[in-house]
């Protein structure tokens, strides 16, 4: 048999708080990970910002030296990258114009994450092959915030970002140095405060014990159990919150590396909070995180005929905060599936855009929460800014695209809403939205009279079979309309074919 090819290296950058990393991994025969190389740089790119808002330019000199060199690393192994921001970046005045200056300067295009999607990221590296049955309640404290997940084997099924972190409470409270008994009050009392408010007031089904991913959480659990070092129990957390607090500076920073020794005591405050808020007995630690979750997530958009509807289930749960239509955008997405399902030879995308098609129908109508007239463009804005864990910001993007043209003006290429777009992503929003356009004049009634249908590609044209139990003389006249679209996109005619009926067009 011809040898194997080998398969792709993947690379994984995060640009958090406390420092920035590097791991480049290539997929063994039976899909694990095998570390090729790993790089940390303790550069602080939180430094000064949760204080100031914005990054300094020192700060912002020394990551783009970093990553310069992160991307030549990359280029080197013809790796995938996925290069991530978190919360420092996420707080930045000038985020956007650091992003700029990291691809103009590195050709990295660097995606500052929403909370959401860390936490779903982190718990994909946490649990990756994680038994399918298991529940698991994860915790990572960073060092702008701390992301908190509940999974059921390696599908998160809540997700919560706070903004508390271990170098955001440090600088609030000046907590570096020893820390009195009122300072520690207050410090607590905060912390409880954001809990309250950010999280519900019980989390069902929660595990006994957390587990905790994080390099604060790792140093504070090691610290609170010498004898036990990969396990403590809450009441142990509390104990070492009070003697780290009592710790002079200089004690600290013989214990802990130098860095991590200024920020410790609010990492274990934080870590207390949590564990006595959730109700847990301990905090185990795990050695796999951020890094882990963007290279798991890399594999699996290899894997082209993977299913994964944990896109989906996330577009239908903010549906429902916006009070969509469920059943029309339901059976929207059914139809626009099958006719990119039916119709791949004919509109040659690959299948990796599939669940944009999906997340765009099940959300098309969102706009209607806004108003219904221009709907569509209140549509495009609601989805650009939306929270999707699962979707990068560029992804987000084309999905929005693709849901705002799904009316009302044809996704041309010289029309502003197509501004832009580089020549790929136009053609797949061109071609997305025209299958979108169809099956949402296929449901125009709100009424699902469709109860199935098959498209086929012949020498004559496209034809849609659609079998039906009630008239849907309405949406063959809306369905007509897209003839015209659908010719320019696809060069083909498009032509309907009612069962059932005595009808036939």
């Amino acid at each position: 048999m011809p040898p194997r090819p080998p398969q792709p290296v993947l690379a994984a950058i995060d640009v958090g708080t406390n420092a920035v990393r590097l791991e480049l991994a290539r997929p063994d025969a039976d899909g694990a990970l095998e570390t090729l190389h790993q790089e940390r740089d303790a550069i602080r790119p939180g430094e000064g910002v949760f204080a100031t808002g914005s990054m300094p330019e020192e700060t912002a000199e020394r990551l783009l030296s970093t990553l310069r060199r992160y991307s030549a690393l990359c280029r080197r192994h013809k790796a995938h990258v996925r290069a991530v921001a978190t919360s420092a970046l996420r707080e930045a005045k000038n985020s956007a114009d650091i992003v700029r200056r990291v691809r103009e300067e590195s050709g990295l295009n660097l995606e500052v994450v929403s909370g959401k999607e860390e936490a779903r990221l982190i718990c994909l590296g946490v649990l990756h092959r994680k038994p399918p049955h298991t529940r698991s309640l994860l915790i990572d404290i960073g060092g702008g915030s701390t992301e908190i997940a509940t999974a059921v084997g390696e599908k998160p099924d809540n997700l919560w970002s706070l903004a508390l972190g271990s170098v955001r409470l440090t600088e609030v409270f000046d907590a570096s140095r020893t820390v009195p008994p009122k300072q520690l009050r207050l410090m607590r009392s905060f912390v409880s405060d954001v809990l309250h408010k950010t999280l519900p007031p019980t989390v069902a089904n929660v595990p006994r014990v957390a587990l905790g991913s994080s390099g604060t959480i790792s140093a504070v659990v090691s610290f609170a159990a010498a004898e036990n070092s990969g396990n403590a129990t809450v009441r142990q957390l509390t104990q070492t919150v009070d003697t780290l607090a009592q710790m002079p500076p200089e004690r600290r920073r013989k214990r802990f590396d130098p860095r991590r020794a200024d920020i410790i005591v609010s990492g274990a405050v934080i870590l207390e909070a949590v564990a006595k808020y959730l109700g847990v007995e301990s905090v185990s630690v795990v050695n796999r995180g951020l890094r882990d979750g963007i290279l798991v997530d890399l594999l699996y958009k290899q894997d082209e005929h993977r299913e994964d509807h944990s896109l989906a289930d996330a577009a239908l749960a903010m549906g429902k905060r916006f009070y969509f239509d469920e059943k029309h955008a339901r059976q929207v997405a059914r139809l626009s599936l099958g006719l990119f399902d039916n119709l791949a030879a004919l509109h040659q995308l690959p299948l990796s855009v599939r669940p944009y098609l999906e997340v765009a129908a099940l959300l098309h109508d969102v706009g209607h929460a806004v108003s219904y007239e221009r709907h569509h463009k209140h549509t495009y804005y609601l989805i650009r800014h939306a929270d999707l864990p699962g979707l990068a910001d560029r992804e987000r993007e084309i999905v929005a695209r693709v849901a705002r043209y799904h009316r009302r003006s044809p996704p041309e290429l010289a029309h502003s809403g197509m501004a832009g777009l580089n020549p790929v992503e136009a053609r797949t929003v061109r071609k997305l939205a025209t299958l979108l356009r169809v099956a949402n004049s296929l449901d125009v009634s709100h009424h699902q009279p469709i109860k199935d249908f098959k498209a086929t590609n012949g020498r004559e044209g496209v034809a849609l079979h659609l079998h039906t139990k009630h008239p849907v003389d309405l949406e063959l006249w809306n369905a007509d309309r897209e003839v015209l679209n659908f010719r320019r996109v696809f060069g083909k005619r498009l032509t309907f074919h009612v069962h059932h009926t005595s009808s036939s067009r």
